[in-house]
C-alpha cells in the first residue's frame, strides 16, 4: 500500500482569466485540446455548476480572496480603485497565519497593485496597468530581455476580439513567464513550512495573441458555429443592456469569428500544456502527493454566442466557470476521483474550501461554504453592474431567471433541457409558476439601489434610456508603448468599459 503523507498539505491554486466553463475537453468540447486539465478532472472532482456571482474581473477576484459575496466585499460594478474590505481576513492572510509560506504569481488585480493582500510575496503581471502604480514584474522581465515597453507592440486591445500571433520570442510570452516564475517559487520554497502558491494566468483574456505554434494546430480544425437562440436573433427586441453590448462590440463575420476562436483556444491549450511543467516540478520536488490542486477562472466569455462578446452577462458562457479540485493523494474528501459534483457553487466558496482542506479555521467573514462539508444550496444569485447596465440572475437546480431592471425585462431558461439557453420561456404558457417562484427568490436577494425598482413585492424596474452612439476612440482601452513608463492616471477610471 502506498504511504500517505500526513504533513499539512501544500496548495497550488491556479486561476485563469475569462475561460468559459464549457471550453474543456472533459466538459464535452470536442474541438479544444485540454489534456492536462482533463487529467486533473480524472484524478480530482469537478464542479460543473460553478458560477462567478459577478462575472467581472475585480469583483470575482475579491470574492476569491475574501470568501465574500459581491454584496459583502462591496463591488458588483468593477471599481479599479477599491481596496480590500477593511478588517476582512484574506485567503493568503489566513494561510500565512497558519504558518504557510504564501506566494502569488501573475495577476492579482487589486488596488494598489503592489498590495500583497496577505501574501509573503507577489510577483506580478498586471496586463499593463502601470498607470495604477507599479512596478510590474513581467514588464521588468521584458526590459531585462531587451524588450522594454514592447509588451503591446502586437497592437491588439485588452478588451477587443481582433487577434494576431505573439510578436516577441516564444519564451517571453506571459504564459511562459508565469509558469517559469511559479516553478522557481516552488523550487525556492522554505522547506520547513507548507506552501500556498497562487498562480494566476492572464490569458485567455484579450489581447488575443497566441504563440504561432499553438494557433497553427487549430488552423485545419473546423470550429463549431456560435450558439444562437430564438430570442437573440432580432436586435430590436433585446433588453437595453444587450443592445448596448451589441453596439459596443463589433460583430465578427463567420470566417473572422472562427479564426478568433481558434486563437482563443490556442491561448487555452498553451496554458494547459504549461500546467504540465508545474505538475512536473511538484513531482520532481517530491511535493505532488501532498499538494492540493485547485483550478478555476474568474469568469467566462461569450465568444460570439448569441451575438455577444466579453463577460459581465448572466448567460452560461459568461457566468459559469470551470472548477476542479484535486485532493492530496489518498484523500477523497470531495468525492471519488473522477467524480462530478452537480451542486451549485460560487467563487466565494473556494476560500473556505481550501482552508478547510488544509485544516485551518474559516473566518466568520466568509460567506461561502466549504465544499468538503456544505450541502446543496437551493439557488445561486448573480449580479452585474448598476443602473441601466444592471442585470440580475437567480438559478436553482433546473431553471435560470435573468432580470434587466432597465425596461423591466425577464428571461427564463430551462438549463436541463436547454443548456445553451436557446429558448426564452418567460412568456411561454405554463411558465408562470416557475417565473413567480424565482422572482420571489430574486427579490429576496436584492439590496441597495435595486430596492427602488421593486414595488409591493413586484419587480417594476425603470424605463429604458436612449441607446447612445458609442465613441470608442480609445479602442476599448488600447495600450501603447510602455517605455518610458506609463504616467499615473486617475485610478477610478474604468479603462475599456462600455
Amino acid at each position: 500500500m502506498r504511504k500517505v503523507n500526513t504533513v499539512q498539505p501544500n496548495i497550488l491554486f491556479v486561476t485563469v482569466d475569462q475561460w468559459p466553463g464549457h471550453l474543456l475537453g472533459h466538459a464535452g468540447n470536442d474541438t479544444i485540446e485540454t489534456p492536462t486539465i482533463d487529467r486533473l478532472a480524472e484524478v480530482g472532482t469537478r464542479f460543473p455548476n460553478t458560477y462567478a456571482q459577478t462575472p467581472i474581473c475585480i469583483p470575482s477576484r475579491r470574492s476569491l480572496m475574501t470568501g465574500m459575496t459581491s454584496r459583502g466585499h462591496g463591488d458588483r460594478d468593477f471599481q479599479p480603485d477599491l481596496k480590500m474590505p477593511e478588517g476582512a481576513p484574506t485567503l493568503a492572510g489566513c494561510f500565512g497565519k497558519a504558518g504557510y509560506q504564501t506566494t502569488a504569481i501573475g495577476k492579482l488585480h487589486v488596488y494598489p497593485p503592489r498590495d500583497r493582500i496577505g501574501f509573503d510575496d507577489a510577483i506580478l503581471a498586471e496586463e499593463g496597468r502601470g498607470h495604477l502604480g507599479g512596478p510590474d514584474d513581467y514588464e521588468m522581465y521584458l526590459a531585462d530581455c531587451g524588450h522594454a515597453g514592447d509588451q503591446f507592440m502586437h497592437g491588439m486591445s485588452n478588451n477587443e476580439y481582433s487577434w494576431r500571433t505573439w510578436h516577441l520570442p516564444e519564451e517571453t510570452h506571459v504564459t511562459n513567464w508565469t509558469t517559469r516564475t511559479a516553478a522557481r517559487a516552488i523550487k525556492r520554497r522554505d522547506p520547513t513550512r507548507p506552501s500556498f502558491w497562487h498562480v494566476s494566468y492572464t490569458h485567455p483574456h484579450p489581447p488575443i495573441v497566441p504563440l504561432a505554434s499553438y494557433f497553427d494546430r487549430y488552423t485545419r480544425r473546423a470550429m463549431t458555429a456560435p450558439v444562437t437562440g430564438d430570442w437573440s436573433e432580432n436586435d430590436g427586441t433585446l433588453p437595453f443592456v444587450l443592445k448596448a453590448v451589441r453596439r459596443y462590440y463589433a460583430s465578427l463575420p463567420p470566417e473572422q469569428l472562427s479564426d478568433m476562436r481558434r486563437a482563443f483556444y490556442a491561448l487555452c491549450t498553451h496554458i494547459d500544456h504549461q500546467l504540465r511543467l508545474l505538475i512536473g516540478t511538484l513531482r520532481e520536488e517530491k511535493l505532488l502527493d501532498n499538494t492540493i490542486i485547485v483550478f478555476t477562472s474568474d469568469h467566462g466569455d461569450m465568444l460570439g454566442d448569441h451575438g455577444f462578446y466579453g463577460k459581465r452577462l448572466m448567460y452560461e458562457a459568461s457566468a459559469r466557470v470551470p472548477l476542479i479540485i484535486v485532493d492530496k493523494t489518498g484523500e477523497h474528501r470531495l468525492g471519488q476521483a473522477g467524480g462530478s459534483d452537480d451542486r451549485l457553487v460560487a467563487l466565494h466558496d473556494l476560500m473556505p474550501t481550501m482552508l478547510d482542506l488544509a485544516g485551518i479555521a474559516i473566518p466568520q467573514t466568509c460567506e461561502g461554504e466549504s465544499l468538503a462539508a456544505a450541502p446543496q444550496r437551493s439557488h445561486i444569485y448573480g449580479e452585474s453592474h448598476l443602473g441601466a447596465r444592471a442585470s440580475r440572475m437567480v438559478r436553482d437546480g433546473r431553471h435560470k431567471l435573468i432580470w434587466y431592471p432597465a425596461g423591466n425585462r425577464l428571461q427564463l431558461f430551462d438549463l436541463v433541457n436547454d443548456p445553451d439557453e436557446r429558448h426564452d420561456l418567460s412568456a411561454e404558457p405554463g411558465s408562470d409558476a416557475v417565473v413567480s417562484r424565482l422572482t420571489e427568490l430574486l427579490i429576496s436577494e436584492l439590496y441597495g439601489e435595486d430596492l427602488d425598482y421593486v414595488k409591493d413585492g413586484t419587480l417594476v424596474g425603470f424605463g429604458e434610456p436612449e441607446l447612445e452612439a458609442v465613441d470608442n476612440r480609445g479602442l476599448s482601452g488600447q495600450r501603447g508603448v510602455h517605455y518610458p513608463p506609463v504616467p499615473p492616471a486617475n485610478p477610478s477610471e474604468k479603462v475599456g468599459a462600455f
